[in-house]
């Protein structure tokens, strides 16, 4: 057991319940809040879970040292911290603020300098793996920030992966963990397309997925959601609006210089997003293939 350390937690969702859950389970002492109403089932699971669920983000941040944060977007993120009840107006000074949202290397730059007038210290620390990694405590963490703060946070960060790496200063986290939704977007339009060729091939998806992922083509995707495909199942593990928001970041960051693959996914995915599909799985982008062929 890790020795009791206080730890704030803000955004009890799909990742951060169990994120949360995972903190108290390795030692920690965890305070959750979440913005939405207490009685939704994952902060009543973070709850039961040993989790003090508290209804401002004052009673969860005053006697913190370190913050956590998870949520959807910039704007977000920016009014967890900056808002008049958010985070700078009661946390206490060399409070670490630790960001697992996927915001963009600009907006955790402008963050954390913006942060600097409160003595506040800021990592931007996105994840990748899921909702079952976030249960399982098996994510990879991509950390930007000062390599103290880093190692300050380790204990913490090792509670909820299994591989950390620190990528050097503020933004580098955000910068590979974009790299790394650029991969699931495109890896999810060759699953989709083998799905689509095995089916005209008179294939069974599965035994497709089965030889498939023995080999080079093998992949997390293809691995984790191509039985979800064949089962038709797309409940969220990753929702499409959320794949939709890392791409556009991923756009905004390439300005003028977009990518044709980049585009393709983000064409597809809000394919998916207009048949009603914005909530559902990245799995789902199969809806779209099928609405091409109806």
């Amino acid at each position: 057991m890790q020795q009791a350390t206080e730890i704030a937690f803000l955004g009890l969702g799909t990742m951060g319940s169990p994120m949360a859950q995972n903190l108290v389970q390795a030692g920690f002492s965890v305070k959750g809040w979440n913005r939405t109403q207490r009685d939704r089932p994952l902060v009543e699971q973070a709850d039961q879970k040993g989790v003090h669920v508290v209804p401002t983000i004052q009673e969860a941040v005053a006697e913190a040292q370190i913050v956590c944060i998870c949520v959807s977007d910039v704007q977000d993120v920016k009014q967890v911290i900056f808002n008049d009840h958010g985070v700078i107006n009661h946390a206490q000074p060399e409070t670490i603020l630790i960001d697992f949202s996927t915001i963009g290397p600009q907006a955790a730059e402008e963050i954390a300098e913006n942060l600097q007038q409160f003595k506040l210290h800021f990592l931007d620390a996105p994840v990748s793996g899921g909702d079952i990694g976030a249960q399982n405590g098996t994510l990879t963490i991509m950390v930007g920030g000062e390599q103290a703060d880093y190692e300050q946070s380790l204990p913490i960060l090792a509670a909820l992966g299994q591989n950390i790496t620190h990528c050097g200063g503020v933004g580098s986290g955000q910068a590979v963990k974009l790299c790394n939704q650029v991969l699931c977007a495109i890896h999810m339009v060759a699953l989709c397309e083998a799905m689509e060729l095995a089916k005209r091939f008179n294939l069974d998806p599965n035994l497709m997925i089965q030889v498939c992922s023995t080999g080079a083509a093998g992949s997390w995707a293809l691995s984790n959601l191509g039985a979800k495909i064949v089962a038709e199942d797309f409940a969220p593990g990753f929702m499409v609006n959320h794949i939709l928001k890392d791409l556009r970041l991923v756009q905004a960051c390439l300005a003028d210089r977009g990518l044709p693959g980049i585009a393709l996914a983000d064409q597809t995915f809000k394919l998916v997003r207009d048949l009603g599909g914005g909530k559902q799985g990245t799995q789902a982008m199969i809806r779209a293939y099928r609405d091409i062929q109806s």
